[in-house]
């Protein structure tokens, strides 16, 4: 960055820089990660874990790969889509009172997961 550059201009420039399939991938796996925590898979599950959070966390993975797995390829929507079905599953043996099959985080757009 030089002394005369804009750093809002920089940005710009430098995200303009990145595929699509890159941004997509990273915040899947931001949202991945967060929801990991919060439905328990981390270090310190009894302070950590929070599966309110964590299902609005899984919602917004499963429409995010569902809406852009058409868009990255296959190679990469099959990786976020076994990591999305494991946070699933993290999250239904989580549950005190597990959804019904089918009523689950995410599972509006993938489908029944068990």
């Amino acid at each position: 960055m030089s002394k005369n550059s804009d750093p809002v201009d920089d940005a710009t420039r430098d995200i303009a820089e990145v595929p699509a399939v890159e941004i997509i991938t990273t915040a899947a796996v931001h949202l991945m990660s967060a929801a990991a925590v919060k439905v328990g898979l981390a270090d310190d599950p009894e302070s950590q874990i929070d599966l309110d959070e964590a299902r609005k966390l899984i919602n917004a993975l499963a429409g995010l790969i569902t809406a852009g797995a058409p868009e990255i390829s296959d190679m990469h929507a099959r990786s976020l889509r076994d990591g999305l079905r494991s946070l699933q599953l993290a999250f239904r043996e989580a549950s005190v009172i597990p959804d019904a099959i089918g009523q689950g985080p995410g599972e509006k757009w993938t489908g029944p997961v068990n």
